[in-house]
């Protein structure tokens, strides 16, 4: 029988093979944590590598995931789909195996990982969901959401702030089945940590109200073992499993130095590393009972069979519960999803309510979340402010999972990561608020959310200098053109009630990736439009005012600024000029649109074309050209009433008029 240290280096042959092939990579990690993981894949975590995608595996995230060969190692030897050659391939284009774990790009990573602490994040919003989601459809003797989120991070996931906002989050709602792997091996890409990370991890951790197991030798399986079943013992708080590892262990040089942490190992290093470590194999050849000892395909298809037994006698006795279940599993929205978002958009219309966008975004919230179960958010202390709190929320609290309201503290960039960690796990659509100046706190997890291509909405209010008294440390005038700037985000900016209940749909249809709402704090009036105008919406940029059918210069305008202008707009109309106004609340949307959309709405014959919006004008000059005039804020805002600010920057109707008059003059 193959011993747990020949099982644990197989996956050091593999890592230190495919870096040394690749001549790019961390050895490091992997091999010191090799025997960490032989114990906890081999002996604990239920998955079927069969099924990557089976509801009630327990979740494994690899935080500190430049390691990531460790985990594609053990992904091919436990039977998923991940043949030798993607390996041989690892860091190379359009492989299996990219130098970091991307989710979507191979089979059984649950998540993106690299940016050191978000896959921690990450975990603990994946811990949330399989707490809500058990409250809601679990009953007596069926508990079939009953699985475990474990989590490795190194000493640099914990020096990252994130790490303090979600895992004193993760304490105070007592994340029972969240089980985080402490590989402290004390050391970072400069060096011995000890000269910038000397904090007590286990009492810092306790008093989040973790608890805490170890430290523990990570090389000795049997303490690894213990270990992990006292962690999993204990269900009223998270754990974190303190393992006390040497990085690059097996290499005799080049252990426990900051040397192996991100290179090769070297031909000579990795030929000492085999005699060393007792591997007498090739590279990338792996003995076959070393793959019976990884073999997890049997005992994987074992228990989702187990699984789906128990699921069927759940759909005989609560056949309703369990359509819900596979609905939102599945992500589909429910029946009359098409006709209350017709209802909600007739309804909005119809109050001609002079109101903030902020304000219909609740609104919209309070029609929609009725009928989506499934809606889970917050905000990051800014309830009152954002308006994010609609009339079903119920908090989620550490005594009552059952809610569908987190209240995440002081905490936007641990929001928003948690917020992605729960649309990873299924069964939720999520939405967190905060200023949209404090997206510049959360814009790693932002990016993250788009590259991963996840369904995770961001209600960004106080969107611009019409905040006011707060002044230019909370007037956002460069965070709306950096969000456009990211892809596969969609920015909305709508300007009234109508525009932002579209949105919101747009958001919640949206599977493919993260959606940002950027709302106003001030009032704005409600715009009246045709039935074909209120269609036009959903596709990011329409005709609002028509001058003449060949307009003599277009006005793009965008959120608050749309209201003036329209005055602007109008008074030149009256006066027997002929300006065309387009309302663009999503230029990503837009840019999506037919060649014959967008040149309908901005006819390319027609180059007299300014743009307003409160903010850095420079991205504007992409639909105005060169030439094009923008009216916007080029430097930081003012404390003062937000429309006596607005005033100081020029940002008016009558200013408006003049830069189309000047347009028109050809000045």
């Amino acid at each position: 029988m193959t011993s747990r240290r020949e099982l644990a280096n197989a996956v050091r042959a593999l890592s230190m093979d495919a870096v040394q092939l690749a001549n790019s990579g961390h050895p490091g990690a992997p091999m010191g944590m090799a025997d960490i993981a032989e114990v906890l894949w081999n002996d604990f975590l239920r998955h079927n590598p069969g099924n990557p995608r089976w509801p009630d595996r327990d979740r494994f995230v690899m935080s500190n995931g430049h390691g990531s060969m460790m985990l594609y190692a053990i992904l091919h030897l436990t039977g998923y789909d991940l043949p030798m050659d993607e390996l041989r391939r690892f860091r190379q284009l359009h492989s299996l195996t990219p130098g970091h774990p991307e989710y979507g790009a191979t089979p059984g990573i649950e998540t993106t990982t690299g940016p050191l602490g978000q896959g921690l994040a990450n975990a603990v919003g994946m811990a949330i969901a399989e707490r809500c989601l058990a409250a809601t459809f679990n009953r007596d003797g069926f508990p079939i959401v009953d699985h475990r989120t474990y989590v490795s991070v190194g000493d640099g996931c914990l020096m990252e702030g994130i790490s303090h906002e979600v895992c004193s989050l993760a304490g105070t709602l007592r994340l029972g089945k969240l089980i985080a792997i402490f590989d402290s091996n004390g050391v970072s890409i400069d060096g011995d940590v000890r000269g910038w990370f000397t904090e007590d991890v286990a009492r810092r951790f306790e008093s989040y109200g973790w608890h805490v197991v170890g430290e523990i030798d990570g090389h000795d399986p049997e303490l690894v073992r213990r270990a992990l079943i006292e962690a999993r013992e204990e269900m009223r708080r998270p754990s974190l499993v303190c393992c006390r590892t040497v990085i690059g262990w097996g290499a005799p040089n080049k252990q426990g130095d900051a040397v192996c942490h991100g290179a090769p190992l070297g031909a000579d290093e990795v030929a000492l590393a085999r005699k060393t470590l007792g591997w007498p194999h090739a590279p990338f050849v792996i003995p076959e009972e070393h793959y019976r000892g990884w073999d997890a395909r049997e005992r994987g298809q074992t228990l989702e069979r187990e699984w789906n037994e128990m699921f069927a006698m759940y759909r005989a006795k609560y056949p309703g519960l369990a359509a819900e279940f596979e609905r939102r599993q599945r992500g589909d929205l429910p029946a009359g999803w098409d006709a209350l978002c017709a209802r909600t958009l007739s309804d909005t219309a119809a109050r001609k309510e002079t109101a903030a966008t902020r304000k219909a975004s609740q609104n919209a919230l309070n029609a929609y979340g009725p009928v989506l179960p499934e809606l889970i958010g917050g905000s990051a202390d800014l309830t009152g402010s954002n308006l994010t709190l609609w009339s079903g929320s119920k908090a989620v609290q550490a005594d009552d999972p059952g809610g569908n309201y987190i209240y995440y503290g002081v905490r936007e960039f641990g929001m928003v990561a948690i917020n992605s960690g729960i649309a990873l796990h299924g069964g939720f659509i999520v939405y967190g608020g905060t200023f949209l100046i404090f997206s510049d706190y959360a814009r790693n997890a932002v990016r993250m959310a788009a590259l991963m291509r996840v369904r995770n909405i961001l209600v960004l209010t106080h969107d611009s200098i019409g905040l006011g008294e707060d002044g230019p440390t909370h007037q956002a005038v460069e965070q709306a053109s950096s969000l456009r700037l990211i892809p596969n985000l969609s920015v909305w900016r709508p300007c009234d009630g109508v525009e932002t209940a579209v949105a919101w749909k747009a958001a919640i249809e949206r599977r493919d990736g993260p959606t940002c709402l950027l709302l106003s704090r001030q009032s704005v009036p409600c715009i009246e439009r045709s039935a074909e105008q209120s269609d036009a919406i959903r596709r990011g940029g329409y005709v609002l005012v028509e001058g003449a059918a060949n307009p003599e210069a277009i006005v793009l305008a965008t959120g608050s600024e749309v209201g003036l202008a329209l005055q602007a707009v109008r008074k030149l109309n009256d006066a027997g000029r002929s300006v065309r106004l387009v309302s663009m609340p999503s230029t990503d949307v837009f840019a999506r649109q037919d060649q014959s959309w967008r040149d309908n709405v901005l006819p390319p014959s027609c180059r007299r074309r300014v743009a307003v919006e409160a903010g850095i004008p420079d991205y504007w000059h992409k639909y105005v050209g060169l030439d094009g005039r923008i009216l916007g804020v080029p430097a930081f805002g003012a404390s003062a009433p937000g429309a006596e600010v607005y005033r100081h920057f020029g940002i008016t109707a009558d200013r408006l008029v003049e830069l189309v008059q000047l347009s028109l003059a050809g000045n």
